[in-house]
């Protein structure tokens, strides 16, 4: 997406008008053009372009000797997008794809890069590096979140979660909300109480890949932490089968109760991930289960910016009270090597390539990624503690400053937690003093009407469940060369297709039973026997 001076962002219908000369003229000694070198990149994800003015690419250019031009998936899906690329034969330097990419023979191994960079070679432990290698022994991709070399205290809740508008809290008074039933009570109670806004009460995303959203609930809801594709009983150390226990049933019939009471949203199921959104900018939703960094980044400034209770907040949902959440995994303990950075066969210069991602990780430029400039972006204390005055706080929230200024290169490895010097969160959204100053008023007073201070607390935070996790790191790469991977892509396919018909269904018995049946004939046994397989070998490996 390009952006002109004048950037016109649509939130709740209206268009507001933010003018580059009310922002502060920022100036930099650029290095030649002849001097820096430009990489390309693809990310198979959504996003917004850095534009080719932007100052702290310059400024990090200045310390890295190179710049990147980023490209975003448009259009189309993942799996379309690569097949593109591929047919056309014309790779940008790097790409984000796995699995796919590497049969394909579009990957170089970094093996050799990684001994020679220091940044990249203390990325990860040596054993993490190991979990990357492929049948062929290399490493050709490196994961870019969830790496905290110095945990600091967890402020937001990055994953996923059933999310609620902070004024439907407010206007029941604060209850305790811990169950499915209790939270579509809460919302049919607000719509019935409200019933000229013309609030939806529940949407469901369940475009493409983005399908999680809709079916893997019924794991969070039995107490399981996100393994993404089966849950592991610890007890007997066996991989079960979420997708047809009876949580999932229940799920799904109080979903079917919920739509035909007209509290689920009637195009959840034909939306594409930009109508989603568009929705959740007019402020209308009052919740839905979703990922919060696929949500709340592309409409930070909305939520930000905008009063009257739209802000979201996590709620510690399971089927009964009985059984305790693990919705929040502590950052660190999730490490997903089904993908991650590529450099590509078509890259000139990939040594130069690698030397550039592991520039990006220096302190120096994480500094210049996630705050910016001293004195300009963000400023520091007697006590050397880094922080906003309300000036560059204000400045940060403003879209011209978004476009011009900041460059996070956000999809190329970061390092998470503090710093070196013990006391600064290397991310500024993680910097205390800067995340209490950001909250917007409606989420401070419902965090102090439940006894918290954070995101996290809405929830509490589990450790790592085991050296086995996440399980979807390995049911991500299958490929349908396998028969594991062809009935895992079956099985997508097939609740993709039936869990609409069986929310919106008539008669809902019948339509699991139809559904189960039609589940069952995939045998997805040939799946799970092979995710047993690979939980075996991470326990006994102490895979991490």
């Amino acid at each position: 997406m390009r952006y002109t001076k004048q950037t016109i962002i649509k939130a709740k219908g209206l268009f507001c008008v933010l003018i580059f000369t009310i922002l502060p003229v920022f100036t930099s000694c650029k290095t030649p053009e002849n001097e820096v070198k430009e990489f390309t990149a693809f990310f198979t994800v959504e996003g917004s372009e850095i534009s080719p003015d932007n100052e702290l690419m310059d400024e990090i250019a200045k310390v890295t000797g190179a710049k990147c031009r980023e490209t975003w998936l448009t259009g189309l899906t993942k799996e379309e997008a690569i097949n593109q690329i591929l047919a056309k034969g014309d790779l940008p330097d790097f790409i984000q794809g796995g699995h796919e990419l590497y049969q394909a023979n579009a990957l170089i191994p970094l093996d050799d890069y990684i001994e020679k960079y220091p940044n990249l070679k203390t990325y990860l432990s040596e054993k993490q590096w190991d979990s990357l290698r492929q049948s062929d022994g290399h490493i050709y991709w490196i994961p870019q979140f969830n790496i905290a070399h110095v945990p600091s205290k967890e402020l937001t809740h990055g994953q996923e979660a059933f999310w609620i508008q902070t004024r439907v809290l407010k206007w029941a008074g604060y209850p305790d909300v811990n169950t499915v039933e209790e939270y579509f009570k809460l919302i049919e109670d607000y719509i019935n109480a409200h019933p000229d806004e013309g609030d939806i009460g529940f949407s469901i995303l369940c475009d493409g890949w983005r399908g999680f959203c809709l079916e893997n609930p019924p794991q969070f809801l039995d107490g399981y932490p996100n393994d993404g594709s089966c849950i592991v009983d610890t007890d007997t150390m066996t991989v079960k089968d979420y997708n047809t226990t009876d949580t999932a049933r229940e799920y799904y019939r109080i979903l079917n109760s919920a739509y035909k009471k007209g509290l689920v949203d009637e195009e959840s199921f034909t939306s594409t991930y930009s109508e989603y959104m568009t929705k959740l900018g007019t402020g209308k939703v009052l919740g839905m289960v979703d990922q919060w960094w696929q949500f709340y980044y592309p409409l930070m400034d909305y939520f930000m910016t905008t009063e009257g209770g739209i802000n979201y907040v996590p709620l510690p949902i399971t089927i009964s009270k009985d059984v305790p959440n693990q919705w929040h995994t502590a950052t660190g303990a999730i490490l997903d090597v089904s993908d991650g950075l590529s450099i590509t066969v078509d890259c000139k210069e990939p040594d130069a390539a690698a030397k550039f991602v592991n520039d990006l990780l220096s302190e120096e430029v994480m500094k210049l990624r996630y705050w910016g400039v001293e004195g300009v972006d963000y400023s520091v204390d007697e006590n050397g503690l880094f922080y906003m005055t309300d000036k560059q706080d204000d400045m940060t929230k403003r879209e011209e400053y978004v476009v011009y200024r900041r460059c996070q290169y956000s999809y190329f490895p970061r390092i998470e937690g503090l710093s070196s010097d013990g006391k600064n969160a290397l991310m500024s959204e993680q910097q205390p003093t800067v995340f209490f100053d950001d909250l917007p008023e409606d989420v401070k007073e419902t965090f102090k009407a439940y006894g918290c201070e954070t995101y996290v607390d809405m929830l509490g935070s589990n450790e790592l469940p085991g050296p086995w996790y996440p399980m979807y790191s390995y049911s991500d790469s299958m490929g349908m060369d396998t028969d594991e991977g062809y009935v895992w892509n079956s099985m997508k396919e097939l609740k993709a297709r039936w869990l609409p018909m069986v929310i919106m269904s008539d008669d809902f018995e019948a339509s699991w039973e139809q559904y189960m049946t039609e589940y069952n004939a995939l045998h997805p046994e040939i799946f799970f026997d092979a995710m047993q397989i690979e939980l075996m070998r991470r326990v006994e490996n102490g895979y991490d």
